[in-house]
């Protein structure tokens, strides 16, 4: 599988039969110009996931991409085609499977109330977890672990990495820190053993 981090949660994935975007969102740059999509997927409707405005281009730029979201992203989309998924179901897009966990997002605070929260996991083996600490069904040999945001502290975000033990684990949702590379460095000296964590350098594709 190849992946582009274009910056905090928004990633393209390539599974080699599917182009795939993920949270198109306010602190993410250069994902407008992805070509070729097959399907554009939002985890929940907070801004640094889902930015209205790069979305438009972007589906300017993919006419025939899906917009698949959360029933709470859906009530923002006024104008564009869409099409809501829930947690315990499973979609398809062009030979990719993809399963729809989770349902709540992470709370950020008591008087904060809690927002819906899908979680993606890609043909069983590559999770975004959006804003949750969700775990697999099963072993993944990819987690794309948040990082830094105000639902988490780093200890909790080492306490996923070593519950979900994926083969490899890249660092997203990184742009509320100044220096993500302290966390990075905790995430490495304290990761499950059999895990690397890869940190993707912005916008360069990688294979995983």
């Amino acid at each position: 599988m190849q992946i582009t981090h274009f910056g905090h949660a928004c990633v393209l994935l390539d599974t080699g039969a599917a182009r795939l975007l993920i949270d198109p969102g306010a602190f993410s740059t250069d994902f407008e110009t992805s070509t070729g999509l097959d399907a554009v997927l939002v985890t929940h409707q907070h801004f640094d996931h889902l930015d209205t405005d790069k979305l438009k281009v972007l589906l300017r730029a993919n006419p025939d991409a899906r917009l698949i979201v959360d029933a709470q992203s859906a009530a923002l989309l006024d104008g564009f085609d869409h099409e809501v998924v829930a947690p315990g179901t499973s979609f398809d897009v062009a030979g990719a499977h993809i399963d729809v966990l989770g349902g709540e997002h992470a709370v950020i605070h008591p008087d904060i109330p809690v927002i819906a929260n899908n979680s993606y996991l890609v043909d069983g083996t590559l999770l975004h977890p959006g804003d949750a600490f969700q775990l697999p069904p099963s072993p993944v040999e990819v987690l794309l672990l948040p990082t830094g945001a105000p639902w988490l502290k780093v200890a909790e975000a080492v306490d996923y990495l070593r519950a979900v033990a994926p083969r490899t684990a890249v660092p997203i949702h990184e742009a509320v820190l100044a220096m993500p590379q302290m966390h990075y460095g905790m995430f490495e000296s304290l990761k499950p053993a059999g895990t690397e964590v890869r940190v993707l350098d912005r916008s360069e594709t990688t294979t995983i």
